[in-house]
């Protein structure tokens, strides 16, 4: 077997398994579909995901389904002013042998699990949002001199409200930017919320059925990268990236316009990932342009600054982001003329 089929052979895999923990998740949580497909695409590339809705819409029973589905430790953390770091990520306690003698003994925080849901990340102090830092880039805990690593996969899932901002802290922008995407929760349609209310209010209990183990999911993470990438598309996902950048060399009239600062590397490389993703579900193991646009939104919009003249005209970064989508070609001059000396 040839090392094209043998590929086409686990892209096709890949699909199937990923269509299961989709169906799993797709009894418990009605409709939502594009946020079902964002937040296991950040799951299969070890990314992390945030997502951003009203209270009552599901965000918190989605990742409590989606830890049960894939067979993975599960925890909560409720984030609030009085939270303090220790409350995250543990602490050394001192503990009596039956000899009555003395010791320190490090507790795990709630952050040793494998899946934890940062419910209302807005909530905490900077101080207790920056715990959160070294566990989702490092996947370790530095306490008292002591590293701890974190059980594999890691994968934070946190929400916050877009409504009651009195009394909260915005995520600074070295936080967001370790988050793979960012999610919209909308309202659901009338069917989808007639569906709601005839589940919730029959009786009716609908379990997952554990489809999926971290080991499997390890694996497909290493398949994902093995995604080829051609450089005409590698390209495209640079020069959107860059596109972001006000004053920069490839910068459009509405980048310079309502944006104060730019994606930065990681976005690019989040472009990358996410459309190997879209790219396996579709049954390839090659990149198209297509895949890298349905991806573009989810990976940028927590990436890029508004600017005041943005935010005096009500201007949201999905508005510029699709503008550029839609005015950055999908090869460029140089690109062109490279393909043809080649």
């Amino acid at each position: 077997m040839s090392i094209g089929e043998t590929m086409q052979r686990r892209a096709e895999e890949f699909g199937r398994r990923y269509k299961d923990v989709f169906e799993q998740l797709s009894r418990v949580i009605v409709g939502h579909e594009d946020v079902l497909h964002g937040v296991l695409t950040c799951l299969f590339v070890g990314g992390h995901c945030l997502l951003e809705g009203v209270p009552g819409l599901g965000k918190t029973l989605l990742v409590r389904t989606l830890a049960q589905t894939l067979h993975l430790k599960f925890s909560r953390i409720q984030f609030t002013p009085d939270l303090m770091p220790a409350d995250i990520l543990g602490t050394n306690m001192v503990m009596e042998d039956e000899n009555g003698r003395r010791r320190f003994e490090f507790q795990q925080g709630p952050i040793f699990t494998q899946i934890c849901l940062a419910d209302e990340i807005n909530r905490a102090t900077p101080k207790t949002q920056s715990a959160l830092l070294e566990a989702m880039q490092e996947r370790s805990v530095s306490i008292a001199g002591n590293m701890f690593k974190l059980e594999a996969p890691f994968f934070v899932m946190a929400t916050q409200n877009p409504l009651e901002q009195e009394g909260t802290y915005p995520l600074p922008e070295a936080q967001l930017d370790r988050f793979f995407f960012k999610l919209i929760v909308g309202y659901s349609s009338r069917q989808e919320l007639a569906t709601v209310i005839d589940r919730t209010t029959r009786g009716e209990v609908i379990e997952p059925v554990q489809v999926m183990d971290g080991e499997e999911i390890i694996r497909w993470q290493q398949l994902i990268r093995e995604v080829i990438l051609a450089r005409h598309v590698q390209d495209y996902v640079v020069r959107l990236t860059l596109s972001t950048h006000p004053g920069g060399p490839l910068a459009f009239d509405v980048t310079n316009r309502y944006f104060r600062w730019g994606a930065s590397p990681r976005g690019a490389q989040t472009l990358a990932l996410a459309a190997k993703v879209r790219a396996l579900l579709d049954g390839r193991y090659n990149v198209s342009f297509e895949d890298v646009r349905r991806v573009f939104l989810p990976a940028m919009r927590h990436r890029v600054i508004l600017n005041f003249e943005a935010q005096a005209e009500n201007i949201q970064p999905d508005q510029v982001l699709l503008e550029i989508l839609e005015r950055c070609p999908e090869k460029s001059e140089e690109t062109a003329l490279t393909a043809e000396l080649v």
